[in-house]
């Protein structure tokens, strides 16, 4: 007889306090738009092609960032799952930036 045990899923946390959620807000933000802002702003300041070149350069970096902040919060087991960039930072914010605030409250009730 085989035991084959299907282990389930962490939910992605839940962020109850403001600053956090701003963390997580600012996070997901940095994420999602920063690809976008430095080619617009490339493309202003000098023109198409270094905007090109930038934008492939920073979409480059912020793939970086994204799996590094993704493989260093989220539980091994979970990582063949698809996270979007809110998921990301939830994740991150929760487990990394306010760990301890969340632990000091507990421990008061």
């Amino acid at each position: 007889m085989q035991n084959d045990f299907l282990e389930m899923i962490e939910p992605t946390p839940k962020i109850h306090s403001k600053k956090c959620k701003l963390i997580s807000l600012l996070l997901r933000i940095f994420l999602q738009f920063v690809t976008i802002t430095t080619t617009l702003l490339a493309w202003y300041i000098y023109d198409y092609f270094i905007a090109f070149f930038s934008m492939i350069l920073t979409f480059i970096i912020v793939g970086i960032i994204r799996s590094k902040l993704r493989n260093s919060v989220i539980p091994a087991k979970q990582r063949e799952y698809q996270y979007n960039d809110k998921g990301i930072a939830d994740w991150y914010t929760a487990k990394a930036i306010c760990n301890d605030k969340l632990e000091q409250e507990l421990e008061r009730i």
